[in-house]
């Protein structure tokens, strides 16, 4: 079983392309398999060995990956990230599951609810997007009422909530001193999202924090 998982590594690692990982299954064929994606929640930074091992043991799945520029002392390179950090998605049946759960890497496989699966279609267009070089990236997930920090500018290190999206993401700060607000629209590459007890929408912010 070594030698062959060296082997199938060496052989994905040659045909591997940056619109991701995916079993050897025509484009025509995948696009017309209307079957939902289960879900795998893997370890961090392990995506690519587990696609690997699924690869090893003839399964079925897709590992979005998008083109970055990593700036190493020497020199610049193109490294492939997972577009879904923790994430690879399987095509699962009776006769896999076990194979699937038993892989190295995989913490656990998500829900058998309709909410936990992907459609096709919407992977379908995540694998066209990123073929045709559209310039996908991972995302936070935002929604209105997230606790943020804005990370950059005249703003830095200030927090607050997240009250619309528009081209930009609105978000309610409080002056403690004088229990006031404004409201600031920022980029959301600019926004950190804090570990604190999402507020629910629609609530004025409590002024737990200064400015």
């Amino acid at each position: 079983m070594d030698s062959l998982l060296s082997q199938t590594l060496g052989q994905v690692s040659a045909r591997k392309t940056l619109s991701g990982m995916a079993s050897q299954i025509p484009d025509d064929e995948c696009k017309m398999n209307s079957i939902p994606w289960h879900v795998l929640h893997v370890i961090s930074n392990h995506e690519k060995r587990v696609a690997q091992h699924l690869v090893v043991r003839s399964v079925e799945h897709y590992l979005p990956l998008y083109a970055e520029r990593v700036k190493w002392t020497d020199r610049t390179v193109v490294a492939a990230r997972p577009l879904f950090s923790g994430y690879v998605f399987v095509h699962l049946s009776p006769q896999n599951r076990l194979a699937i759960i038993s892989t190295p890497g995989v913490l656990r496989l998500l829900g058998e609810e309709e909410r936990d699966l992907v459609s096709s279609a919407e992977l379908d267009k995540i694998r066209d997007g990123l073929a045709s070089g559209l310039l996908l990236r991972p995302h936070p997930f935002l929604t209105v009422g997230t606790r943020v920090r804005v990370r950059d500018g005249v703003f830095a290190g200030v927090e607050g909530i997240v009250t619309e999206f528009r081209h930009q993401c609105k978000v309610i700060i409080t002056l403690a001193a004088v229990r006031q607000c404004f409201s600031l629209e920022v980029e959301f590459d600019d926004l950190e999202v804090l570990n604190k007890q999402t507020a629910k929408a629609g609530l004025q912010p409590i002024p737990a924090y200064g400015y």
